[in-house]
């Protein structure tokens, strides 16, 4: 088996931080969540040096991570670039959210969060009113819930479950199938960005029958 080795790549752009000290400044919450992309190492510590927020927790945010926070964590600042992290931490999370790219910072609209609220209800109806569900399955290493999968098909009782299992999951590719509905059991953030599937999380447990 070839072994796999992960370099991490940082950024070398230094920002302006007692710029940055000064927007964080403005924003209300004190106990914050810092969050951060795997190349802005560097650049979160020293800023949990430089704000004058009480840092709570500090973690990397991945892709297809689902953080927990403390209790006691008022809002969340983000250290990156693009929407897929952001609003869906903030959906997800319920805090107030905030990003910071560059020598600027804003906050999650609540307009988005919306949406991605609306898209969800949207998901489980559509779920509810189908007999054929295709099941996704990864092997991706940290993603692969299989055993999770065969569960959920053991207990589906009205609906019919076909397991698909593979690498990379080609949403294109869905038509091809006959499936009337998909449960995501790999990245919880591919059925926030791509239409026609949930995630099995997503599916209260009393509706799995």
């Amino acid at each position: 088996m070839v072994k796999t080795v992960f370099i991490g790549a940082l950024s070398k752009r230094e920002p302006d931080y007692e710029k940055i000290k000064e927007l964080v400044s403005d924003i209300r919450e004190k106990k914050i969540a810092l969050l951060y992309s795997n190349q802005f190492l560097h650049v979160a510590n020293k800023i949990a040096e430089k704000i004058d927020k009480d840092v709570i927790v500090k973690m990397q945010v991945l892709g297809c991570s689902n953080p927990k926070f403390p209790k006691e964590v008022e809002a969340i600042l983000i250290i990156g670039q693009g929407k897929f992290h952001t609003v869906s931490i903030a959906y997800e999370s319920k805090l107030p959210t905030y990003v910071l790219e560059e020598n600027k910072i804003w906050r999650v609209p609540e307009e988005e969060i919306d949406k991605m609220v609306k898209k969800e209800r949207g998901a489980l109806l559509k779920y509810l009113m189908s007999d054929k569900i295709g099941i996704l399955v990864t092997t991706k290493p940290g993603q692969m819930r299989l055993q999770r999968a065969l569960e959920y098909k053991r207990a589906l009782n009205d609906k019919k479950g076909y397991l698909f299992i593979d690498n990379h999951m080609d949403i294109t590719q869905f038509e091809n199938f006959g499936i009337d509905y998909w449960v995501n059991t790999a990245c919880p953030r591919m059925d926030l960005t791509e239409g026609g599937l949930i995630n099995l999380n997503k599916i209260p447990k009393d509706l799995i029958k």
